[in-house]
């Protein structure tokens, strides 16, 4: 197992129906650790990337709903 942390930009404003299914998206075998910053609107995830890849992690939050806009760098 190989944790890898990575962080995204959303556009738009965190709705109820959209914390709700990231919630569902943390329960998916392989996400750690998920972190929003509303304040930055980031989202910060930490994963197994030996179950999951970026891209893959970034579908899951756009088939949540969320308007992810690319990737940040962590520094």
């Amino acid at each position: 197992m190989t944790l890898i942390n990575v962080a995204f930009r959303y556009g738009t404003q965190l709705t109820e129906v959209q914390t709700r299914a990231m919630a569902r998206v943390r329960d998916v075998y392989g996400i750690w650790r998920m972190t929003v910053n509303g304040k930055e609107r980031t989202l910060r995830i930490e994963y197994d990337s030996s179950r999951l890849s970026e891209s893959g992690v970034a579908g899951l939050l756009r088939s949540a709903g969320l308007d992810v806009l690319g990737k940040v760098t962590l520094a």
